[in-house]
C-alpha cells in the first residue's frame, strides 16, 4: 500500500509540474494537488514510522520473553540441582546406617562364635579330664 501512495504522489507530482498554470483557477488547482500530495507524503511518513515502532515494540517483547522463560529455566535448574543434592545425602546416611549394622552384625556373629569355640574348647578339656 506504502509503495501504491507514492507511486500515486510522484504521478500527481509530474501531472502537477506538466502542466502549465495560465489560469488562476489552474494556479489553485495545482496548489491544492501539491497541498494533497504533501499530505499524503506525510501520511505516508508516519506509516513508516508506525510500522518501525511496531517492530521495535516487537523485539523488546520478544527479548523480554526469552529472557523470562532463561530465567525460569535457570530457576528450575537451581531446583533440580537442589533435589538431587538432597537425595546424594540421604543417599549417604543411607550407605553409612547400612554400613553400622554390618559391623554391628558382625562384630555380634564373631562374639557369639567366640563363645562358641569357648565353650566346644571347655567341653574338650572336661571330656580330656575324665
Amino acid at each position: 500500500m506504502n509503495t501504491k501512495l507514492l507511486v500515486l504522489i510522484a504521478a500527481a507530482a509530474l501531472s502537477v509540474s506538466a502542466c502549465k498554470n495560465e489560469t488562476p483557477e489552474a494556479q489553485q488547482q495545482a496548489a491544492e494537488a501539491s497541498a494533497a500530495a504533501d499530505a499524503a507524503g506525510a501520511q505516508t511518513a508516519d506509516a513508516a514510522s508506525a510500522v518501525g515502532n511496531a517492530i521495535e515494540q516487537g523485539g523488546e517483547a520478544a527479548a523480554a520473553a526469552t529472557n523470562e522463560a532463561a530465567a525460569e529455566m535457570s530457576a528450575n535448574a537451581d531446583a533440580a540441582a537442589a533435589s538431587a543434592d538432597a537425595a546424594a545425602s540421604e543417599m549417604k546416611a543411607d550407605a553409612a546406617n547400612a554400613a553400622d549394622a554390618a559391623t554391628d552384625a558382625a562384630k555380634d556373629a564373631t562374639a557369639d562364635a567366640a563363645a562358641a569355640v569357648k565353650d566346644g574348647a571347655a567341653e574338650v578339656e572336661e571330656a580330656a579330664k575324665k
